[in-house]
């Protein structure tokens, strides 16, 4: 009896099997099919629904993109404020308003949205504000207060201090924070530094970083 030899698949058919290997399995949508005479004649059939909601946050001080309503979007501009008291108003006590401010006037749009749970929002600073001769301004002198801008909670601020980093917790309800506020900046003016620019665009200690964080 002649033994019988088996062809080796073409690359066809090699093709057609690799592809039926790698094909998800098909999942038809449920039916049902119900007859006769019972009355009321019922088919019942069934659809599942997932959502999938990644964990996020968004923060923005001053002149970024976006509310606590929505629209959040990253954005690297960075807002300069300043003061130039008059030479006979210096060390007075009396505080003074600043210029700049996405809100003008020293005050800016504070905005954090987070759906993870609590907020741990931070101000840090590298040192005290100098002019690069040597002489320098506490963090002490600038004052900031938040109030209300359309949210029913004003987010909070955490103070400014010399070489250190300030915290404050934003508590969630229902694990979502959705918080903003106008941050307004004040120079107290109660000392007399020596004359000079102190802080400017990043240089000298004068860039505060906020930090906002979840869990």
């Amino acid at each position: 009896m002649g033994s019988l030899r088996l062809r080796p698949p073409t690359l066809l058919v090699q093709v057609l099997l690799s592809l039926a290997a790698a094909a998800p399995a098909v999942c038809p949508a449920e039916s049902s099919f119900q007859s006769g005479a019972p009355s009321p004649l019922i088919a019942m059939s069934h659809v599942d629904f997932q959502i999938t909601i990644p964990k996020f946050i968004f923060l923005r001080i001053g002149s970024g993109t976006g509310t606590a309503a929505g629209g959040w979007a990253s954005n690297a501009n960075v807002d300069l404020i300043s003061w130039v008291p008059a030479a006979g108003t210096i060390g007075n006590g009396v505080a003074l308003a600043g210029t700049g401010g996405d809100l003008t006037g020293g005050v800016e749009t504070a905005v954090i949205v987070a759906n993870h749970g609590n907020v741990t929002l931070s101000s840090t600073t590298l040192g005290k504000l100098a002019d690069g001769a040597g002489d320098t301004i506490s963090y002490a002198q600038i004052r900031t207060v938040a109030r209300k801008l359309t949210t029913v909670q004003v987010l909070g601020v955490p103070a400014l201090a010399d070489a250190a980093t300030r915290t404050i917790t934003v508590a969630a309800a229902g694990k979502i924070v959705q918080r903003d506020a106008k941050w307004t900046y004040t120079y107290r003016n109660q000392t007399v530094p020596p004359a000079g620019t102190y802080g400017g665009v990043n240089t000298n200690n004068a860039r505060v970083t906020y930090t906002a964080s979840v869990p």
